[in-house]
C-alpha cells in the first residue's frame, strides 16, 4: 500500500473521483490502496458520509455502515499500524457515475468541514486520544441498529462520528473536544430515545418497536 495520507476531507473527496475517472467501478480495496493502509480517518468517515445521505434510509445499511467503522475503530483502539479489512468487503465496489455523484454532493459539505478546521492543538489528536476518540466511535457504532426502526433516527450517531473523523483527518484538537461533546450527546439522546416511552399513548418507544420486530421474526 503506497498510498498517501490525506490532509482534509477535501483531499478525500477528490482522490475518490479521482478513483473513480480510472475505471467503470470502485472497489473498497482501490481506495485503500489509494489513501494508504495508515489512513484510518477516511475509512471512518466515508462510510458515516454515506449513512447521512439517502442511501442511509434502506433498511439493513445504516448497521452494515456501522460494522464497518466499528471494525476500523477496533483496530486503532489496539494499536494496529494499518487498516485491515476483510476480503468480502474490500471486493465491494461501486459504479463510477454514481461515486462522481456522490463526490459532487459532498463537495460542499467537505469544502464547509475544511473551512471550520485548522490544525490547532493536534496533541489531542494523537497519542490516548486515538484510543478515546476509538472508544466513543464504538459505543456511537452500538446505538446504530436499534436506531435503524425509526428513518434516519442513526443520522445523529453518525454525524458525531463524521466530526471524530474530521478531527483526525485535520489533526484539529479543537474539533475533536466538540466532536466528543457531540459525540456524548448523541449517546444520550440516543440511549434517551431508545429507552423512553409513552405508555399512556400506547407506545413503547424504539425498545418497544425492537421488542415487536423481533417476535415477529420469531
Amino acid at each position: 500500500m503506497n498510498g498517501h495520507e490525506p490532509e482534509s476531507v477535501e483531499d478525500v473527496i477528490g482522490e475518490l473521483d479521482e478513483l473513480a475517472s480510472k475505471s467503470d467501478e470502485v472497489r473498497i480495496r482501490d481506495a485503500l490502496d489509494d489513501f494508504g493502509g495508515r489512513s484510518f480517518g477516511p475509512f471512518i468517515l466515508l462510510p458515516a458520509l454515506l449513512e447521512l445521505t439517502p442511501v442511509g434510509g434502506i433498511p439493513g445499511v445504516p448497521s452494515f455502515l456501522a460494522a464497518v467503522i466499528a471494525l476500523v475503530a477496533l483496530q486503532m483502539l489496539f494499536g494496529r499500524d494499518h487498516v485491515w479489512l476483510p476480503q468480502f468487503i474490500q471486493n465491494r465496489s461501486i459504479g463510477s457515475k454514481k461515486l462522481h455523484k456522490a463526490v459532487r454532493k459532498l463537495r460542499g459539505v467537505a469544502k464547509w468541514l475544511d473551512g471550520h478546521s485548522r490544525d490547532r492543538f493536534d496533541s489531542l489528536t494523537t497519542g490516548i486520544w486515538i484510543k478515546v476518540a476509538a472508544v466513543a466511535i464504538l459505543l456511537l457504532c452500538a446505538t446504530v441498529p436499534p436506531l435503524e426502526f425509526v428513518p434516519f433516527a442513526s443520522s445523529a450517531p453518525m454525524l458525531a462520528i463524521v466530526a471524530i473523523a474530521l478531527a483526525l483527518i485535520v489533526r484539529d484538537g479543537l474539533v475533536m473536544i466538540g466532536a466528543l461533546v457531540l459525540a456524548a450527546a448523541a449517546l444520550g439522546g440516543g440511549t434517551y430515545y431508545y429507552y423512553a416511552s409513552d405508555d399512556e399513548a400506547g407506545s413503547g418507544g424504539v425498545a418497544a418497536l425492537t421488542h415487536e420486530a423481533s417476535r415477529a421474526q420469531a
